[in-house]
């Protein structure tokens, strides 16, 4: 064999090996986090405030009681971006029926603040910025990527995580197991 056909070789088994272990953690994370885990969250995380765009302020202690969807996006990222109107759907016909929602974003205000000019939302967003970045990962996003929701039971236990893109199927999957409306 060529030292060329080695590397090549090499670099094929390399490439697999990251695949493989890539879907498996992908796998993992659906797992660990697509069913009830029970844990709840602490005083620490209902006492943070986050700055609205708008102005004013949303208190988290203010969301307690109620099934919440939480999604923390930023204007930078696609996905984020192509979720928010399904969201804002949700919001729109499950908060009469006891859903809250929140969109917490992890960017600049100044981008924030555009982007929700030419893309309204009617569910409430905070600034979270750099401090949604160690939020998302002590809520078990340890990677930190976006889009990453939360969803929690009224008793504010942890009901589900997902990481990635939300589908109408996870919206009315939580809407059911949570609400039954």
């Amino acid at each position: 064999m060529t030292s060329s056909a080695t590397r090549r070789g090499l670099l094929y088994g390399g490439v697999a090996v990251a695949a493989a272990a890539a879907g498996l953690g992908g796998a993992w994370w659906r797992h660990r986090g697509s069913g009830t885990s029970g844990e709840m969250l602490g005083a620490d995380f209902w006492a943070q405030r986050f700055e609205r765009p708008e102005g004013g302020e949303l208190a988290m202690t203010s969301l307690r009681g109620k099934p919440l969807l939480l999604n923390f996006w930023a204007t930078w990222c696609p996905p984020c971006v192509e979720e928010m109107p399904m969201i804002d759907r949700f919001f729109r016909d499950h908060g009469a029926n006891g859903w809250q929602v929140v969109g917490l974003a992890i960017d600049q205000p100044s981008s924030v603040r555009k982007f929700l000019q030419r893309t309204p939302v009617t569910y409430p967003t905070g600034l979270a910025g750099l401090q949604g970045t160690e939020l998302v990962k002590n809520l078990g996003n340890t990677g930190g990527g976006l889009p990453f929701t939360l969803v929690l039971n009224a008793d504010g236990s942890v009901a589900a995580r997902k990481m990635g893109k939300l589908e109408e199927a996870d919206l009315e999957g939580w809407r059911r197991e949570l609400v039954h409306s």
